[in-house]
């Protein structure tokens, strides 16, 4: 963090010698982390500025104001989401297996997904810019899931009667309500407990591995 000494800064509020790109990441970074903690209603740019450590002037530098900050931290942690399902998704194994793994992936459960939470908060409901990358990456999630469960039905993997859009639908509700039951309970558990229960149900649908020749 820099000195708040007088005469350390350039008008937009950042310190001279601090590369404005490092500021910038550190508002989006910042903006992450509140938006994901308190929602968008109760973060302020105030709040943004001070978990950043930087000047006053310094989000209306690189950004138009809160709205345009937000977009941006929005769109970023959908790209990391995005980055990090895909790489679960596209590993090797069996389509149970790699549905299995994102559906039991390490989450911080009690702090809601940070991207669902968005889709609580009025303001950004309401607001086609803010609301289109989480329209997006739900979309792509589903898609995405419906791909690996297609992809299980053409290897045998999966019987021919699974329907993969409406599973891979199922399988995004079962972990954003488990989200809200769990933040409703402080207890993981009720998330925990609805995720074996799709697994148990999805197991249903897979066939069994041809035996070994002896």
């Amino acid at each position: 963090m820099y000195s708040r000494g007088m005469g350390n800064h350039q008008n937009d509020g950042t310190a001279i010698g601090t590369p404005p790109s490092s500021t910038q990441e550190r508002l989006v970074t910042s903006a992450r982390e509140l938006l994901w903690e308190r929602g968008y209603v109760g973060t302020s740019p105030k709040a943004i500025l001070q978990h950043a450590g930087v000047g006053q002037g310094s989000m209306y530098h690189h950004f138009a104001g809160k709205s345009d900050l937000a977009l941006a931290a929005i769109r970023r942690t959908a790209e990391d989401m995005r980055t990090a399902t895909d790489e679960i998704l596209s590993a090797p194994g069996t389509a149970y297996d790699r549905v299995a793994a994102y559906l039991l992936r390490e989450r911080e459960v009690l702090r809601g997904c940070p991207i669902g939470r968005m889709t609580q908060d009025r303001d950004v409901v309401q607001d086609p810019a803010l609301r289109a990358p989480l329209d997006a990456m739900f979309d792509w999630l589903r898609r995405r899931i419906a791909e690996v469960l297609a992809e299980g039905q053409r290897r045998g993997e999966l019987a021919a009667g699974l329907d993969p859009a409406a599973t891979a639908a199922s399988v995004a509700a079962v972990v954003q309500g488990g989200y809200v039951l769990a933040r409703a309970a402080e207890d993981p558990a009720p998330f925990d407990a609805a995720v074996h229960g799709l697994l148990a149900l999805l197991a249903t649908h897979a066939t069994p591995p041809p035996p070994v020749a002896p």
